[in-house]
């Protein structure tokens, strides 16, 4: 037996209105953007928001997104200066109904992210692979903008 109680969702619920009220506050606030990925927790309607990770090595810029559950036909990906934009939808496969669930946590519909990349990226050298639900797209940099060292000669 569980040691929590069900969670249920009620219009009349004052703790659910506060809740609800305070996301209403902080989405106004950044824009309308959720602060979480989850940002359709209790299947109140809201987008999907996938998860993104943005990491660079001396010659390419690497940006992995989570997209559980969307097929890479639905996934579009584009470059427009130094700005990486990736949208699509994750299709929700099956008739809602409301009897039979005790908690609705998974976000459907259309997405896009677009992402700030550093300066140099090379918009004609862009690979993207899916693999096990993460996106992963790797750009190359220019070359006059990969890491080089120099050294100092001592006279």
């Amino acid at each position: 037996m569980s040691l929590l109680p069900m969670w249920r969702r009620e219009e009349n619920n004052p703790i659910g209105s506060l809740q609800g009220e305070m996301n209403r506050l902080f989405e106004e606030f950044f824009g309308g953007r959720s602060l979480a990925p989850w940002r359709g927790f209790a299947g109140d309607g809201q987008e999907f928001m996938p998860a993104v990770d943005i990491r660079e090595t001396d010659d390419k810029v690497v940006v992995e997104a989570e997209l559980p559950g969307v097929s890479p036909k639905e996934v579009d990906i584009r470059l427009e200066g130094d700005v990486l934009v990736i949208s699509g939808e994750r299709k929700h496969e099956r008739e809602h109904k409301t009897k039979g669930f005790h908690r609705v946590e998974r976000a459907f519909g259309r997405f896009e992210r677009a992402l700030e990349l550093p300066h140099g990226c090379d918009p004609e050298k862009v690979e993207a692979a899916f693999k096990e639900g993460v996106l992963t797209i790797e750009i190359a940099k220019k070359e006059e903008a990969k890491r080089r060292t120099i050294q100092v000669k001592v006279k």
